[in-house]
């Protein structure tokens, strides 16, 4: 049996490097193909496929592909290949697990479909929206987006297409645990695939239908559709999901009591994962294999461990500084493009002003020639004066015009250079502290496992135990100051960049009712003992406003998510007969509307009032807070006209106060 085990380790071990080369022997070809070509649409696309092969594998090449193939379609006025480069670098960036940039990425995309009307691209894209939410555990709003897809192909009579939409609807359902429902669209959605030919659809599908038989206790089912899974997902490389159904077969194996096969399908697992080039699928299937072999072979169980840190460091790439400063250049490219865009639009604008002054110029010299006919001498004379007049004005004219754009220019570079001067001394000053933790616990580490491989030499199991149990602590803390890290640079790269929404009509009830149960439901989300009393209190006579919805709903959302903290923090310090409770109100009040965010918690101590708006200022304890929420809400009030106000008291509680322009 041991030896069956190691001729499966070879050849799962080795079988990596042909799909790599394969994979590899792809790039080269599209790169040979892109060194050849000039920028032409050919040439966008074919970056477009790049961004796409490296998507797994390598995100920021990917990224780095998908910038330059933006960048080209912008200049060649491109717009399919300007909304596919935004597609592919928000899948890339999902992948990576950095959804919101994702999210951003993939809604610029669906407004260029929907002006275009690229139909095909914008169900697509409605479906990444949704696996997107779902990755992020939103899985009401994933089957929202889901179900906007299967509509729209579905009024398009294109039924095919819609075929992914009802394999995503049996995911989230299934995730949300409706299981009646999961199973409905998964067997339509089966049907479908038959019917149409949608084979790439099959082997995800039918790993759903396995995971609803095996909640049901339906074990014989399951295995079934998790090996027509594989059937399907082999015959058309489909690695990323031939490694979940294989992981799905090993678990029930492994509950069944029966090693050997669980170890079997595990290492199939870990080698479609190594196949499909995705870190977090490696990571997952080595620490599962490292749990099996914990007991039995600690070397094996050591050396999946260490395939698991690998894969995870692989992931953590896309936040080292170099990826940093590639976001953030990508971030400053696409404000100097909203920049240029703003300006050729204001060009246009002066052209035209330019095009009516002269005919009302040429107007004016008609009228005079005209009357110089009939008064001969006297008016040319009169005529002679004005024109010199009308010159002299021109050449001011022209003057001031060219004072203008140099002073213009100045500004835009002056500012320029100061957003990225405190944005980077921002980021030198915020994020040396996590970066020092993460430093030192990395070298402790370093030096943890130098005394794990001495103390497995030696046979000592209760040290080896001790000293794994420390590096996964270690790791952990690793892991929660490189997250507080990326919050940081999230948060100050969120304040610094331009706006570039548009307004829109917009119900603010709506509005704020949606982003309180947002707000609560994610709480709950991540902390299950989490709960308060919701009260709204809406002055529905109000009519809809002009406002950029997303940004004022990002500060609705952020005093809400305030107020829920600071009623979870007088709960916790047991004050008694106290039921935490957070209102939201709204009402339309001497031409403006106004919108109240009142919670019964602790208050704002009045030392403290005069700089909750400042950048960085925060009272939640280190690692909880980077202090730009309020500042950023405030300056988001502020360009829509509007006020924000705060009213508090020390053991009553605080109420925040949004007053926007009702016209």
């Amino acid at each position: 049996m041991k030896k069956v085990i190691g001729l499966f380790l070879f050849w799962s071990f080795s079988l990596p490097v042909f799909a790599q080369n394969y994979q590899q022997a792809i790039i080269d070809s599209l790169k040979k193909e892109l060194s050849i070509s000039k920028i032409d649409t050919s040439n966008v696309l074919t970056m477009v496929k790049l961004a796409d092969q490296y998507k797994f594998s390598n995100v920021d090449s990917s990224l780095f592909y998908g910038q330059k193939a933006l960048e080209a379609s912008r200049k060649i006025k491109f717009h399919e290949g300007e909304y596919k480069s935004l597609f592919i670098m928000g899948y890339a960036l999902s992948m990576a697990g950095n959804s919101t940039r994702a999210l951003e990425l993939e809604l610029k995309a669906l407004r260029i479909t929907e002006k275009y009307n690229f139909t095909i691209g914008r169900g697509q894209i409605l479906n990444r929206l949704g696996i997107i939410y779902r990755s992020a555990g939103d899985f009401s709003s994933a089957l929202f987006y889901h179900k906007q897809s299967k509509q729209f192909f579905d009024s398009s009579h294109n039924y095919k297409m819609a075929v992914p939409a009802e394999v995503y609807l049996g995911m989230a359902y299934y995730r949300l645990n409706e299981l009646d429902s999961a199973l409905f669209y998964s067997l339509r959605a089966d049907k479908n695939i038959k019917r149409y030919g949608d084979e790439i659809m099959s082997c995800p599908n039918l790993i759903t239908l396995g995971r609803i038989q095996t909640v049901k206790g339906n074990v014989q089912p399951a295995l079934n559709y998790f090996q027509q899974s594989l059937s399907a997902g082999y015959l058309i490389d489909q690695y990323f999901f031939t490694s979940t159904a294989n992981i799905e077969i090993a678990e029930i194996y492994q509950q069944a009591g029966q090693p050997d096969s669980c170890i079997y399908y595990a290492q199939r697992a870990l080698d479609d994962a190594q196949k499909n080039g995705n870190g977090l699928s490696i990571a997952e299937v080595s620490i599962f294999l490292s749990s099996l072999y914990e007991k039995s072979n600690l070397e094996l169980a050591l050396r999946y461990h260490k395939m698991a840190v690998a894969a995870l460091k692989k992931i953590n790439n896309l936040y080292n500084l170099n990826a940093i400063q590639n976001l953030m250049a990508f971030d400053e490219e696409e404000r100097q493009f909203e920049i240029s865009t703003a300006q050729a639009a204001y060009q246009n604008q002066v052209r035209q002003y330019a095009l009516l002054t002269g005919l009302g110029v040429f107007l004016l010299i008609a009228f005079f020639l005209y009357r110089n006919n009939r008064q001969k001498q006297k008016t040319n004379a009169l005529l002679h004066h004005q024109k010199e007049e009308v010159n002299a004005q021109k050449i001011i004219a022209e003057k001031t015009l060219s004072e203008l754009k140099s002073t213009q220019l100045q500004l835009i570079q002056s500012e320029k250079m100061a957003s990225l001067g405190e944005l980077t001394a921002g980021i030198a000053h915020e994020i040396q502290n996590p970066l020092n933790f993460v430093n030192n616990f990395s070298e402790v580490n370093e030096e943890l496992v130098k005394e794990l491989n001495t103390e497995a030499e030696k046979g000592n199991l209760e040290e080896v135990k001790a000293i794994a149990k420390d590096i996964q602590f270690n790791s952990e803390k690793i892991n929660h100051h490189g997250k507080r890290a990326d919050a940081i640079v999230k948060g100050m790269l969120q304040h610094s960049r331009t706006n570039s929404g548009q307004k829109e009509t917009t119900d603010v009830n709506a509005l704020a009712e949606e982003y309180l149960r947002l707000s609560y439901h994610g709480l709950r989300a991540k902390d299950k003992s989490f709960n308060a009393t919701m009260k709204t209190d809406f002055d529905h006579s109000m009519e809809k406003i002009n406002i950029i919805p997303q940004d004022i709903g990002r500060v609705v959302l952020n005093l809400i998510n305030n107020a829920f903290y600071a009623v979870d923090e007088k709960k916790k310090a047991a004050v008694e007969n106290y039921e935490p409770t957070v209102s939201v109100s709204t009402k339309k009040n001497n031409g403006k509307v106004e919108i109240r965010v009142r919670d019964n918690g602790n208050g704002i101590p009045q030392k403290v009032l005069d700089k909750i708006f400042q950048p960085f200022f925060t009272t939640k304890p280190t690692g909880q807070g980077t202090g730009l929420g309020l500042s950023l809400s405030y300056d988001i009030v502020k360009a829509h006209g509007g006020e924000l106000k705060v009213e508090t008291k020390e053991k009553a509680g605080s109420i925040f106060i949004i007053l926007l322009p009702a016209s």
